[in-house]
């Protein structure tokens, strides 16, 4: 297959509140959902998806120091990040400035190697309750000429998130409604407090799916019910997104941040490399032929032996140790 790599790009051999809250059933939604800042460069689509080629954003942040946000907070420790939507006035909705600085901070994090897994949380006891189309610049004044300009920032969020090597978990408290709970459902793994409420709620708003939702929602819970949430644009509880496979977990909210401790520790013992390796396969599963899928994971299993953390895990076996995973 040619590839085409385009400026910026490197090919890499390596193996109250103010009205319009959707989730707040008391106040009138009709200011959210969905047109958003300015468009930065698009990320481009994966060319090469099951081979050693892997097309990537050239990022100038990794390994710089750490910067300050005015919409998300990025905190670092022991190898965790935590990246929290932080406009608590708004139930967290995303303005145009979020979407840039959540694609700064995806981008720096895809490239630090001491980032292992990478919390996405909400202030104030919400998740995300969609775009803000109260409040939609960015600050610089900019402006399009059409909404699908727009929609590319967006775009490009969502391929940042998905295109994260290291493992991603929701930790999702109140609201998840809009592109909020597609960037819940865009992570690996999803833990619900008993008090969190999920909504494709585009239809209300006059609009269709965004955010990636076409594409998750499917694979997730199947397409009868990904229609059954497009469609009727309910609000549902966490039990309900529990008993149709749309959260790994559902805890009570008081055991939420402990349970989701626990997860991150059992992930940063792991090797880095090798779960890596993993995720890649299982996000390509569903658009590879069998075939395809043995070939990728022999590749992936060479890559694995050729960092010392296969032959680490090996040793400890064999001594009935616990294995150190360092990622090398």
């Amino acid at each position: 297959m040619p590839i085409l790599v385009r400026p910026g790009f490197v090919i890499r051999f390596s193996a109250k509140e103010r009205p319009g809250h959707e989730g707040d059933r008391r106040h009138d939604r009709r200011h959210h959902e969905h047109v958003v800042g300015w468009s930065c460069t698009e990320l481009p689509v994966r060319v090469e998806p099951h081979g050693l080629i892997i097309v990537g954003f050239v990022s100038t942040t990794a390994n710089a120091s750490e910067k300050s946000y005015s919409t998300i907070l990025v905190e670092r420790a022991d190898g965790v990040v935590t990246v929290t939507f932080n406009r608590p006035k708004r139930k967290n909705a995303a303005n145009g400035t979020m979407w840039i600085e959540l694609l700064d901070a995806l981008t720096d994090i895809h490239f630090r190697s001491d980032d292992r897994v990478v919390v996405f949380t909400g202030a104030g006891g919400e998740f995300c309750s969609g775009a803000d189309l109260v409040d939609m610049g960015d600050g610089s004044g900019r402006t399009h000429t059409h909404s699908y300009y727009s929609m590319r920032e967006i775009t490009a969020v969502i391929m940042a998130l998905a295109r994260l090597p290291q493992p991603t978990i929701a930790k999702v408290r109140g609201v998840a409604v809009g592109v909020g709970c597609n960037i819940a459902l865009g992570c690996d793994l999803v833990v619900a407090s008993d008090n969190a409420r999920f909504s494709e709620i585009f239809s209300k708003r006059g609009m269709s799916l965004d955010g990636g939702g076409s594409w998750i929602l499917p694979r997730r819970i199947g397409l009868h019910r990904a229609k059954e949430l497009a469609f009727f644009a309910d609000i549902i509880d966490s039990a309900e997104a529990d008993r149709i496979g749309l959260v790994n977990r559902v805890v009570p909210d008081g055991e939420l941040d402990a349970f989701v401790a626990g997860w991150v520790d059992r992930l940063l013992a792991l090797p880095p490399i090798a779960l890596a390796q993993s995720k890649r396969l299982l996000n390509n599963a569903m658009q590879v032929t069998l075939e395809e899928a043995l070939d990728d994971e022999g590749v992936a299993q060479t890559v694995n032996f050729g960092t010392k953390d296969t032959p680490e895990a090996i040793a400890a076996f064999v001594e009935k140790r616990t294995p150190k995973f360092r990622g090398r």
